[in-house]
C-alpha cells in the first residue's frame, strides 16, 4: 500500500490553506497512494494561539470536515486531516482533533491530542493549554489495502510522540504523526523520536510535518519522514511544501517481527 505524507507550511488564511492541502492531495492521489496524511494545524497556523477558536468546528459539520470529505470522494483518497479545532463545552478551548476519512467521504475515527505541547527556554514559549482542551482517548483505524491485506493505523499528533506508552497501547501497524514540530526541538529530537518509536514497536511511522516560516514568524523543522519497521527512513522531505509516497507491505512488517519478537516480550516474575 502506498501512503503519502504531505507538508505544508500553512499561514493566516484559511482559504489559501485549503487550496494547497487540495492540490497536495490531488498530487498524493496520481501518485497512487490509498492514504495521505496532512501536517497538524494544516488548515490555520494563525498570529495568535487564540485564532484556533475563531475556526472552530463543532464534531460532523464545517467547511474544513466538508472540505475534507469532499476531497476523499473526488480523490478515491483515505485521509487523515492533520489537525483542526473541535468545539467542546468551554468557549475559551477546543480540541486539536485529527478526523479520518475514508475514501467515500465518511469520516470514520477521530482523535483528539491527548499531550499538550509546552516548551519555554527564554526566548520562545509555547503553551497549547492555553486554548486546547486534552483529549483522553487513544484512537485506531483499519484500512483495508487494495493489496489484499488489512492495516491496523494508530493516530498521535506532535507532541505525543514523546510519550512512548502511547504508542504501545496503540498496538499498530501504521503509527501516524501530523506534527508542527519548533526548529529547535525538531532539528535535535524530531528523527531519533521517530526512529525510535518504529523501531520499539516494529512499525511504519508516517510523519507529515509543517516546514518553513509561517505567518506568526513561527519557524517548524519540517523534515516530513517514513520510516519502516526496521527504523530505515524510506523517504524525507526538508523543507517547503511537498508530497512524499512510500509503499508499505504486511510481508516485510511480518518479517521484521518475526525476526525481533519483542512486542510479545514476557516481563520477569509475571
Amino acid at each position: 500500500m502506498k501512503i503519502a505524507a504531505i507538508q505544508m507550511v500553512s499561514g493566516a488564511n484559511l482559504q489559501r490553506n485549503l487550496d494547497i492541502a487540495g492540490q497536495l492531495l490531488a498530487q498524493a492521489a496520481a501518485q497512487g497512494a490509498e492514504l495521505a496524511v496532512l501536517p497538524e494545524y494544516f488548515c490555520l497556523m494563525g498570529e495568535h494561539d487564540t485564532d484556533k477558536l475563531k475556526i472552530q468546528e463543532t464534531c460532523g459539520s464545517g467547511p474544513i470536515q466538508d472540505f475534507l470529505s469532499r476531497c476523499a470522494r473526488d480523490l478515491g483518497l483515505w485521509i487523515v486531516g492533520g489537525t483542526l479545532p473541535i468545539s467542546t463545552t468551554a468557549a475559551e478551548r477546543v480540541r486539536n482533533s485529527s478526523l479520518v476519512f475514508d475514501a467515500t467521504g465518511q469520516c470514520v475515527a477521530r482523535y483528539d491530542k491527548i499531550h499538550l505541547f509546552r516548551f519555554d527556554n527564554g526566548v520562545e514559549c509555547y503553551d497549547e493549554a492555553r486554548v486546547l482542551e486534552a483529549g483522553t482517548q487513544a484512537v485506531t483505524f483499519d484500512l483495508a489495502s487494495c493489496d489484499g491485506n488489512t492495516y491496523r493505523i494508530g493516530l498521535s499528533i506532535c507532541y505525543d510522540l514523546r510519550f512512548p506508552e502511547l504508542y504501545r497501547q496503540l498496538a499498530a501497524d501504521v503509527l501516524l504523526v501530523p506534527s508542527a514540530f519548533t526548529f529547535t526541538t525538531g532539528q535535535t529530537h524530531w528523527e531519533v523520536l521517530l526512529r525510535a518509536r518504529a523501531i520499539e514497536n516494529l512499525a511504519y511511522v508516517i510523519a507529515a510535518a509543517q516546514g518553513g516560516v509561517h505567518d506568526n514568524r513561527r519557524r517548524t523543522w519540517g523534515h516530513s519522514m517514513m520510516i519502516d519497521p526496521w527504523g530505515q527512513i524510506l523517504a524525507q522531505q526538508a523543507g517547503g511544501p511537498a508530497v512524499i509516497v512510500a509503499e508499505i507491505t504486511q510481508e516485510f512488517l511480518q518479517s521484521a517481527r518475526a525476526r525481533l519478537p519483542a512486542l510479545n516480550h514476557t516481563v520477569l516474575g509475571a
